[in-house]
């Protein structure tokens, strides 16, 4: 693992989940981030080794070696934030309840394969992108 980078676990077969992904690589101007899925070895021992339990998560997880992990809303918020510019107003949400946001969090996450379809496998990066991806 690279010093001082920042791991995002996702969903690997979950097109919402995907799309974000390429969402923040393009805005991941620091190049602060990189990106497994939950179903990989590297997702699996990440999660094993923080006692994570994935029946609660099964979405999202921001990991910062050595620091701490973020689930839910508050993983989405922190990637967010991170972009800088107009993006830091994304705290304004942190105002709101954590309990209300992961509540909303949640019913996306229920629905994501319904609204947005699912994949039959993980998403292969291309090769400019591979090294952003671990495991």
């Amino acid at each position: 693992m690279e010093e001082g980078k920042k791991v995002i676990l996702f969903d690997g077969v979950c097109n919402l989940c995907n799309s974000s992904v390429q969402f923040v690589i393009k805005r991941d101007r620091k190049d602060m981030f990189r990106y497994t899925a939950l179903q990989s070895e590297v997702g699996q021992q990440m999660i094993k080794e923080r006692g994570i339990d994935t029946s609660q998560v099964d979405s999202i997880i921001l990991i910062e070696p050595g620091v701490a992990y973020y689930t839910k809303s508050d993983a989405a918020l922190k990637i967010g934030q991170s972009f800088g510019g107009g993006y830091v107003l994304l705290a304004i949400f942190t105002w709101i309840p954590k309990s209300i946001r992961d509540a909303i969090y949640d019913f996306v996450a229920r629905n994501r394969y319904k609204w947005f379809g699912k994949q039959e496998s993980c998403m292969i990066p291309t090769p400019e992108l591979k090294a952003k991806f671990l495991g």
